[in-house]
């Protein structure tokens, strides 16, 4: 269930109940860089740059490296200090990035981030059921490991 297709198909299902337009999934390596899984409506000019995070750079990097969600209400306008100016080619305003962890929560294994094209502040219960699905996808990983 977890080839390319499926980790989009889950990924598609997580936009849609969000209203999001653009969303991507990392899994975590050895030497603290995230790796592409798959993305959505993400331009083909910024896969080069998204295919390999470090850990601590960019919205998904430092939601990695700090292990809590980052958060920016409009990417267009404030960078936050932590997303990289190419990141405004996404065409993306709102978004989020919130760290994946192992089943048993002591380790960072990868991030799901998703956003929206106007500003939007994400609620208190969207963080929530964001971290629901960000431990699905721990558990998809560790099946796919298995």
């Amino acid at each position: 269930m977890t080839d390319h297709s499926s980790w989009e198909s889950i990924l598609a299902s997580i936009l849609k109940e969000f209203g999001c337009q653009t969303g991507t999934i990392h899994q975590s390596n050895a030497e603290k860089n995230l790796n592409l899984v798959c993305q959505i409506g993400v331009p083909d000019s910024l896969l080069d740059k998204i295919s390999l995070i470090t850990f601590g750079k960019g919205i998904a990097g430092v939601a990695a490296e700090s292990r809590q969600p980052v958060e920016l209400c409009n990417l267009q306008l404030d960078l936050g200090g932590v997303a990289k100016s190419n990141a405004r080619q996404t065409g993306v305003s709102g978004s989020i990035a919130v760290p994946i962890f192992t089943i048993e929560n002591d380790q960072v294994i990868g991030t799901l981030g998703i956003g929206k094209y106007a500003p939007y502040e994400f609620t208190a219960a969207e963080k929530l059921r964001l971290a629901d699905h960000a431990q699905k996808l721990a558990k998809l990983f560790a099946h796919k490991h298995a």
